[in-house]
């Protein structure tokens, strides 16, 4: 079990390496695991504003993240009509600045064991660690594991959640 583990993970981390001189929005658009979130982030015209100087720290739901919300929520949100909604719950996944999983881990150390992340959306993510691995704990008291780290590109870094985090 603990190879296959490692055989995924050098399987992603060599598809979003390929991509080092990509800015943050082409590494997401090379990976398959991350199809449905690339289309929320253009449902919510943020491909521009992701595409810009940053630096920005992502932490990106996969595909099957998405899955485990509610049947129908995925589509709902892609409507034009909740375009904002969509907006805030993509932006609440970004940080200003370039936090690699170093950053991340001494932060939580520094704050004796939790960070608080402010995020673009102007909420606030609690990072701490579980067994050794980052978990990100929203608003709303709902965690997700980082499972990748520090995929990055010209503009910023990508951390690769197992859910999708939800502002107030």
């Amino acid at each position: 079990m603990k190879s296959l583990m490692i055989v995924l993970l050098v399987s992603v981390a060599s598809t979003f390496a390929i991509g080092q001189n990509k800015d943050i929005v082409d590494i997401a658009v090379g990976s398959a695991d991350h199809t449905t979130l690339v289309a929320a982030v253009k449902a919510a015209d943020l491909v521009t504003t992701l595409k810009g100087k940053g630096p920005f720290t992502v932490f990106a739901p996969t595909n099957a993240a998405f899955a485990k919300l509610p049947a129908g929520t995925v589509e709902t949100l892609l409507k034009p009509e909740n375009k904002a909604t969509l907006s805030s719950i993509l932006t609440y996944h970004v940080v200003s600045g370039n936090l690699d999983a170093a950053a991340v881990i001494a932060a939580i150390k520094a704050g004796k064991g939790k960070a608080v992340l402010t995020t673009v959306q102007g909420g606030k993510l609690t990072g701490t660690l579980d067994n050794g691995k980052v978990k990100l704990t929203d608003e709303k008291g709902n965690s997700v594991f980082v499972t990748a780290t520090d995929l990055k590109g010209t503009n910023g870094v990508i951390h690769v959640i197992d859910g999708v985090v939800m502002p107030k």
